[in-house]
C-alpha cells in the first residue's frame, strides 16, 4: 500500500508542476501577446501544447476522486486564462490578416501601373 501512496503523491507533483509550468506560460503569452513584437508565439504554442498534452496524459486514467485536493479549483482559474488567451490569440491573428491584407492590397496596387494586365483579356466562354 505504501508504493501506491509514494505513487500518489508523486503523481499529485507532477500534476501540480505541470498545471503551474501551464499557467505560467498562458501568463506569459497573455501579458506579451500584441504588446512585444519580439515575443515568439510560435514557441509558446509548442510549450503551451506540451504541458496540455502532459496534462491530458497524467489525467487520462485518474477517476475524479483521485485528483489532488485543490485540483478542480486550480482547473476552472485555468480554464478562465485559457478563455483569455483564446480571446487574444483570436485578436491577434485578426490583426495580423487584416495587415496582410493591407500589405497585399498595397502591393497590388503598386505593381499595377495604369494598363491592361493579360488575365483581363482572357477569352471566357461563359
Amino acid at each position: 500500500m505504501a508504493a501506491a501512496t509514494s505513487e500518489d503523491a508523486f503523481k499529485d507533483i507532477r500534476l501540480k508542476t505541470v498545471l503551474g509550468r501551464l499557467e505560467l506560460i498562458i501568463d506569459n503569452e497573455n501579458e506579451r501577446l500584441g504588446s512585444d513584437p519580439r515575443f515568439d508565439i510560435k514557441a509558446s504554442n509548442a510549450h503551451k501544447s506540451r504541458c496540455l498534452y502532459e496534462l491530458t496524459m497524467l489525467c487520462r486514467d485518474t477517476q475524479p476522486g483521485e485528483f489532488p485536493e485543490g485540483f478542480a479549483t486550480h482547473m476552472k482559474f485555468l480554464k478562465g486564462k485559457l478563455m483569455l488567451n483564446a480571446r487574444k490569440l483570436e485578436a491577434h491573428l485578426n490583426a495580423v490578416r487584416t495587415v496582410t491584407d493591407i500589405l497585399r492590397n498595397a502591393a497590388q496596387e503598386r505593381e499595377a501601373d495604369g494598363t491592361y494586365t493579360q488575365e483581363q483579356f482572357r477569352y471566357s466562354e461563359n
